[in-house]
């Protein structure tokens, strides 16, 4: 019997299915609210006492971190070598300027408002300075970290990992998705694409067995500052809302950590440039939407349909 628990985290909505004979859920599965709920305290930028708030605050200070923030930020690190700097934990800035300065939840009832306008900060990663002994982490002055979907990905790898002791494990924290796998019977697990015209439909289902799969679209997270339309997704060239021709992104990788990147690297990087990446890695596979609504697909997706 598949069990299945869904609650709200990271503002997001999240969803845990673990499979198991039993025919009451597992006690494991009542504990992923409370994971995820620690993993917040840890990494919210919406929560004045949380960690990463706290690191924030504390520029040019070292700071020793926990080992849950000292292991997302070596993720973030990982997702910036990926996407060649594309993705980096260093918007926090451009976020906050573009309008992106409350929870989401809030922000869809703030209205259209006034920010002023800023200059891109010339801060990169190799600013920052990182001591691994003791798991200390100096941030530069006018530099703060936003984790975003990297957070979000490694708390799905996370509790994936936790409930693979019981049984198969899926787990969708916002979009970003963690499987562990096969179901017992040896099929793969079914996850639907959402469509971002109609997030009552799907626009087809993929089967996985094992990694991840996440989509980055700007259909959803989108307000108005200054009268112009905004979204999260930040292009760091510029220090502002990507502009491109991709709505949506979906991408399957071996990790829901890499396939959250690269999802944010195809729709930062445009529908070319973003195909030609994910046909050059056969352990890569995507589906991108276009404003227009034409639909593209990697060389190799259609092996998970």
């Amino acid at each position: 019997m598949i069990h299945n628990l869904e609650f709200r985290a990271m503002g997001s909505r999240m969803q845990a299915m673990l499979e198991s004979p039993a025919s009451e859920p597992p006690g494991d599965l009542g504990q992923v609210p409370v994971w995820f709920e620690e993993w917040e305290q840890v990494l919210s930028r919406f929560r004045s006492d949380s960690e990463l708030c706290q690191l924030n605050i504390h520029t040019g200070e070292k700071t020793r971190v926990s080992q849950v923030l000292w292991d997302v930020y070596q993720e973030s690190l990982e997702a910036e070598h990926l996407t060649n700097g594309l993705v980096t934990p260093l918007v926090l800035e451009a976020l906050m300027h573009a309008g992106y300065d409350r929870s989401f939840d809030v922000l869809l009832n703030s209205g259209s408002y006034l920010l002023p306008d800023y200059e891109t900060s010339e801060v990169s990663l190799n600013d920052i300075l990182v001591d691994a002994r003791t798991r200390s982490i100096t941030l530069p002055r006018g530099a703060r970290l936003d984790f975003g979907g990297i957070a979000k990905g490694w708390a799905a790898h996370q509790a994936v990992q936790k409930l693979k002791q019981v049984g198969p494990a899926l787990v969708d924290a916002g979009g970003d998705i963690a499987v562990t796998g096969p179901l017992l019977n040896g099929e793969r697990w079914e996850i639907g694409i959402e469509n971002p015209f109609d997030w009552n439909s799907n626009l087809g289902i993929i089967h996985l067995d094992s990694g991840g799969v996440a989509t980055s679209g700007k259909e959803y997270h989108r307000w108005m500052r200054n009268g112009i339309i905004q979204h999260h997704i930040i292009d760091p060239r510029t220090g502002f809302p990507a502009e491109t021709d991709v709505l949506t992104a979906t991408v399957i990788a071996p990790t829901v950590m890499e396939a959250e990147a690269m999802a944010k690297f195809v729709l930062i990087s445009g529908s070319q440039a973003g195909l030609e990446r994910l046909n050059g890695d056969d352990h890569l596979a995507g589906l991108i939407v276009l404003e227009n609504g034409q639909c593209l697909t990697s060389r190799n997706f259609s092996q998970y349909l």
